[in-house]
């Protein structure tokens, strides 16, 4: 199995890359996790699954080992093939995937395009285990900001603004301060609103 591509970056682009391994150029997928990672420089690492099938090989490429085991974790899952779990990791970056399956955040994983109700308490249910394993003591922290969040986008939502325009103001101040006040939450959204 190829495990991990080291070489010249001959193309690049929001889905694929090309990896020119000593002459041997590959064609791996990305997500768009993985390309926001990428600089324009030559010589690029990429963990990588190579995805075997009888019409097809398809290399999938992640720019950490984290975003690889979550992709293979996913993808574990009855009703996820690769190309959703990689339109996952192209929607959600691979701590709100964790933090939502951790909380049991349904809403979260169901705004992934192609993917039900029942697909998305189906990765709850057989990954919670799993992925608090691998996120360890971040756990704590994830917990306490997807409350904040939940109760600040409910809040907001109160006050007449659509969910889905809040949610990027909301994760974007929880990402530059993981540990905000639900109050600090709302009012620094309302100032970007």
């Amino acid at each position: 199995m190829i495990t991990q591509l080291k070489g010249r970056m001959v193309e690049k682009s929001p889905t694929e890359v090309v990896i020119d391994c000593n002459g041997v150029g590959y064609m791996v997928h990305i997500s768009l996790n993985t390309f926001s990672q990428l600089t324009d420089s030559e010589n690029i690492t990429l963990f990588t699954h190579l995805q075997v099938k009888e019409d097809s090989n398809t290399l999938f490429g992640f720019y950490e080992k984290t975003e690889r085991n979550l992709f293979r974790q996913l993808i574990s899952v009855s009703g996820i093939g690769a190309s959703i779990a990689r339109t996952m990791l192209s929607s959600l970056n691979p701590k709100e995937i964790q933090n939502a399956i951790i909380c049991g955040d349904v809403s979260t994983i169901q705004s992934v395009k192609g993917i039900g109700l029942k697909t998305a308490q189906r990765v709850i249910i057989e990954l919670k285990d799993k992925v608090s394993s691998i996120s360890g003591s971040d756990e704590f922290i994830g917990n306490i900001s997807n409350t904040n969040k939940d109760e600040a986008l409910s809040a907001l939502e109160v006050l007449g603004y659509s969910r889905k325009h809040t949610n990027k103001i909301i994760e974007t101040l929880l990402n530059n301060s993981p540990e905000i006040s639900v109050e600090e939450l709302i009012k620094s959204a309302l100032n970007k609103l």
